[in-house]
């Protein structure tokens, strides 16, 4: 199998990543965003409770209510509404670009929680990705949008999941787990129709056609990510995760007429940079405690 299919795979999924955030922008003019996503959670289910069933698992499991399954779920569903929030209020430019400091909050986060060791120079990549974030909120500064804020609370709330995944038991199925994640959008949705007040509202059929790509591009870009880890090297596929960025760039600027200044391209350059140096950091030393 070519060396090729990891990262072409990995492209495709956030491709499909960013096209499913266009379309919840884009829906959230004509829908309350807790709508949409009570939508995207009940579709989600659906297609992962079948899937699930076809490998012999089911999503109807009592793990789902334990220990760090139940914490995974809950920080899902922290993610969902800042997530969605961030979406429908904040350039996308600037959302997709917060993101990318995730891999930097889990390794901070894993050093803290879980004890696990950290060199100088991650922890220097670290405070260099931070710089970057900071570059783009700026907080304090003059004309200071405060939905910036709404992607912070949403890396928050997915380093929470992605420590509480690495506690998951091997008995429960990835495929659970992702309907589980999935689920999370329901409640996630609900909150953000009570704080918002907002009545449902019925959707026309463009609207019913624009949730549904959305359904679709988000599932085919789960699908394609778990391709791309199957088939490809880490650390080969992994760096390719940061086309997101450049995905969620072009679509902001061209189809909802953003323009990212300066300041925040130079910070996104700087999460990008701070990210990949600590990828290739731990794939270093990973090969150093393996044995001869």
């Amino acid at each position: 199998m070519s060396s090729l299919n990891g990262p072409i795979f990995m492209v495709a999924s956030m491709a499909g990543f960013a096209a499913e955030d266009a379309l919840i922008k884009t829906l959230a003019v004509h829908l309350p965003i807790g709508q949409i996503g009570i939508f995207l959670g009940v579709g989600g289910v659906l297609v992962f409770a079948i899937l699930a069933r076809l490998q012999g698992h089911s999503l109807l499991d009592r793990q789902a209510l334990r220990g760090a399954v139940l914490l995974r779920t809950l920080a899902e569903v922290f993610a969902v509404v800042f997530m969605l929030l961030g979406i429908a209020l904040a350039p996308l430019s600037v959302v997709t670009a917060v993101l990318q400091a995730m891999p930097l909050t889990v390794t901070l986060a894993a050093a803290l929680f879980l004890r696990e060791p950290v060199g100088w120079r991650r922890w220097s990549a670290i405070v260099i990705g931070f710089i970057g974030v900071l570059m783009i909120v700026r907080p304090g500064a003059s004309g200071f949008d405060p939905y910036v804020l709404l992607p912070l609370g949403a890396v928050v709330a997915l380093t929470v999941r992605d420590l509480a995944t690495r506690r998951v038991p091997a008995s429960v199925a990835s495929i659970q787990v992702s309907g589980w994640g999935f689920a999370a959008a329901i409640p996630g949705g609900v909150i953000l129709l009570v704080l918002a007040g907002d009545p449902a509202v019925m959707p026309t059929a463009a609207d019913w056609g624009l949730q549904a790509l959305a359904l679709l591009a988000g599932i085919l870009g789960y699908v394609a990510l778990v391709q791309a880890t199957r088939v490809g090297e880490i650390g080969l596929t992994t760096p390719f995760r940061y086309s997101r960025l450049v995905f969620g760039m072009m679509i902001g600027v061209v189809v909802f007429g953003e323009r990212p200044d300066l300041l925040t391209l130079a910070g996104a350059v700087l999460i990008v940079a701070a990210g990949l140096y600590t990828l290739t950091r731990e794939m270093r030393l990973r090969r150093r405690v393996l044995p001869r």
